[in-house]
């Protein structure tokens, strides 16, 4: 697992570097650094306890089911962080900027990208009018994983794939 990690991050640091080029630049930085922030929970956590005020009891059931997701995503997380102890870019390769604090130091898969699609994922089958605001802070949510030079691209795509997956998969099961 070690060798395949290895060159697998080998692979994927010339695209950390070109995301990482923004990091460089005061105003990205700053904007991703609050988009990271804002994804880590504080986001969701506001529109979760909105709903209900909005919706009434459709509402709640959508924050409950979107906080039941997030417990299911929550455990994944921690167990592929724990079995793959994958190093994040920064530590990798040394020419990578990082410069906002991490939860944690291993990188796959990414969390934030994760519940981000996961949430997304839950409201929109609900609430499609939720498109115009959850879509394009979901994908900055990925893209400032990989901007500030937390994750690799494939940290990033497993975490959409877990969330949508997990996501869907409780319609299922719910």
């Amino acid at each position: 697992m070690i060798n395949f990690l290895e060159r697998l991050n080998q692979s994927e640091i010339p695209l950390c570097m070109l995301f990482n080029k923004f990091n460089h630049k005061r105003l990205f930085n700053r904007f991703f650094a609050v988009i990271s922030r804002l994804g880590n929970g504080v986001f969701w956590y506001v529109l979760i306890a909105l709903l209900p005020i909005i919706y009434g009891v459709e509402g709640a059931k959508v924050s409950l089911h979107m906080m039941i997701v997030a417990i299911v995503l929550l455990l994944i997380y921690r167990r592929l962080k724990s079995a793959t102890l994958r190093v994040r870019p920064y530590r990798f390769d040394d020419n990578i900027l990082q410069n906002v604090a991490v939860l944690d130091q291993f990188s796959f898969p990414s969390g934030h990208t994760m519940h981000a699609v996961g949430f997304s994922t839950v409201l929109l089958q609900y609430f499609p009018e939720w498109y115009w605001l959850v879509v394009p802070f979901t994908v900055l949510v990925g893209l400032s994983r990989l901007i500030l030079g937390l994750h690799y691209p494939s940290d990033v795509l497993a975490g959409i794939a877990l969330g949508s997956s997990i996501a869907m998969a409780s319609f299922m099961l719910l």
